[in-house]
């Protein structure tokens, strides 16, 4: 992968100039954008997924540098009906709850055409002891379950904390699934509602495919810059992660 397919922009906003004026700034710059509830509840995907696949020329085939987080849960028809329109969008990727099931999954990756299908895991805004009151479990142990049910269930990839990534590495029945990761925030950037946090290069590190990287992007302090140039710096974190990884080969 280049170091830009590994940025994955939120586009967490509420109509489409605002989301068109971001894929055009960074378009060059990050290799895929997520559009999120806000979004989709807004416009709808249909819309979204025409107009920004318009955008760029040469930068987009329809959809393919879009992932639909409609986050689907619910009982495996519905949920496989669900993937079926989306995958028709032709975007590159969509999520699922791992929570819904193996069985919900399995529908979804029946269904999912030529996209990718993610399951989510545990959301990067509960903090431990949230995630233990929902889920009964410890957090680390919930994620394994579920990542271990997915791939099962045959999904392309997981979307976990970042803070996951080093002790699902070390399971090698995950092995092949990728590992797409939010609640990635750079040092010179606000936490915000996320709790299970790190930094780019050290997600990297740790085994990160893909990150999902919002308000630091869209939104960044003004001493960083304008959103490309905040991208470029997160860019930049990404190589020479890389490059370490790379001498410890």
């Amino acid at each position: 992968m280049n170091v830009q397919d590994r940025i994955i922009v939120a586009l967490d906003v509420s109509n489409l100039d605002a989301a068109e004026s971001l894929v055009r700034e960074l378009a060059p710059h990050v290799g895929c954008f997520k559009i999120g509830l806000q979004l989709l509840t807004s416009v709808g995907a249909p819309k979204v997924v025409q107009c920004l696949s318009s955008i760029g020329g040469n930068l987009f085939s329809i959809g393919g540098n879009l992932f639909i987080d409609g986050k689907l849960c619910d009982i495996p028809h519905t949920v496989g009906e669900a993937a079926r329109a989306t995958s028709l969008l032709g975007v590159a990727m969509f999520n699922v709850h791992a929570s819904a099931g193996i069985e919900a999954m399995m529908a979804a990756v029946q269904n999912k055409g030529s996209s990718k299908v993610l399951a989510v895991t545990v959301l990067t805004s509960l903090e431990e002891n949230n995630a233990h009151l929902i889920f009964g479990a410890p957090s680390k142990a919930k994620v394994l379950q579920l990542a271990r049910d997915a791939k099962l269930a045959g999904v392309d990839g997981i979307i976990c904390s970042p803070q996951e990534l080093e002790f699902l590495g070390k399971q090698r029945e995950l092995d092949g699934l990728l590992k797409i990761t939010p609640g990635v925030r750079p040092e010179w950037a606000a936490v915000g509602d996320q709790k299970r946090v790190m930094t780019p290069g050290d997600a990297i590190i740790a085994g990160a495919t893909a990150l999902v990287i919002g308000r630091p992007i869209t939104k960044p302090p003004n001493e960083v810059g304008t959103p490309a140039d905040a991208a470029r710096r997160i860019a930049q974190e990404i190589s020479i992660a890389l490059a370490t990884l790379a001498r410890r080969k």
